[in-house]
């Protein structure tokens, strides 16, 4: 059985405060986007990962989606079963891709093996292997608040728009660009800002990590400001990068980005 695995960006984000637990409060918006990871599980005789396309950094037990099968197994008598993963959305680039493959293979595992749960049964699962893992279980835009987990509706589309997502060869780790945020104790009503036209958030929607990523990469600077000058609507660092993506009315010539780094062009 194979499922698709799609990534997400990050449409503002503000970290308010840390909590007592290490993580912190913050707000932003998830938007799921069509770039995708595959997997597939067959029947074997042990547990096993095999991973293609993209070099991950834990291609073991540790890896999200051998925690993702273990979780279950916790409580279901699953057999064992190999797991295929191909790799197509960049690693340390915020856009979600390690949340999205074990939450993807959690519905994948749940209907192989005919569990039958509920949606909020999964997001309960995918809630213990990682903050943003939850969001992909339903899968559809939302404002999200607490760490990442407390999801409201919001009512955005941008399948009229082209969105492009570049990503250098930089990666960045959470706990890398944490260290680098400055908390802002409050956020700044994120949730009716969005309601705005889309080219007025440039003047209203903003992601608390680009000051920290970019004094210390200012070549992700670089990109948002290149991407403005190429006539983006909105432009911003997803998550907290190093992808930047833009949204434009229309597909246009990257010229000298395109050659110097990771590419991808969609629909909104």
């Amino acid at each position: 059985m194979i499922i698709f695995a799609n990534a997400k960006i990050n449409i503002g984000l503000q970290v308010l405060n840390r909590r007592s637990d290490g993580y912190h409060n913050l707000e932003t918006i998830f938007y799921p986007v069509k770039m995708h990871d595959v997997l597939e599980i067959v029947p074997g005789n042990e547990l096993k990962l095999e991973v293609s396309g993209l070099d991950i950094p834990n291609n073991n037990q540790d890896n999200l989606c051998i925690r993702a099968y273990k979780a279950l197994a916790k409580d279901f008598n699953l057999t064992p079963v190999h797991i295929y993963l191909h790799k197509n959305i960049p690693i340390g680039a915020g856009l979600g891709g390690g949340s999205a493959d074990a939450a993807f293979l959690l519905k994948l595992l749940a209907q192989y093996f005919e569990l039958n749960l509920s949606e909020e049964t999964m997001e309960n699962y995918a809630r213990g292997l990682g903050a943003d893992c939850c969001f992909f279980i339903k899968n559809t835009p939302v404002y999200a608040t607490g760490i990442g987990d407390i999801f409201s509706d919001v009512d955005i589309n941008l399948s009229i728009y082209h969105l492009v997502l570049i990503t250098p060869n930089i990666h960045i780790s959470t706990g890398e660009a944490y260290g680098s945020v400055k908390t802002t104790g409050k956020g700044k009503n994120l949730i009716e800002d969005i309601k705005r036209p889309v080219d007025q958030w440039k003047t209203h929607i903003f992601n608390d990590f680009e000051p920290g990523i970019f004094n210390r990469y200012p070549e992700i600077r670089g990109i948002k400001s290149s991407l403005y000058e190429k006539g983006a609507l909105y432009a911003a660092m997803s998550g907290s990068g190093s992808t930047v993506y833009g949204i434009f009315k229309e597909k246009i010539d990257l010229g000298d980005l395109e050659n110097r780094y990771q590419v991808f062009w969609i629909n909104g």
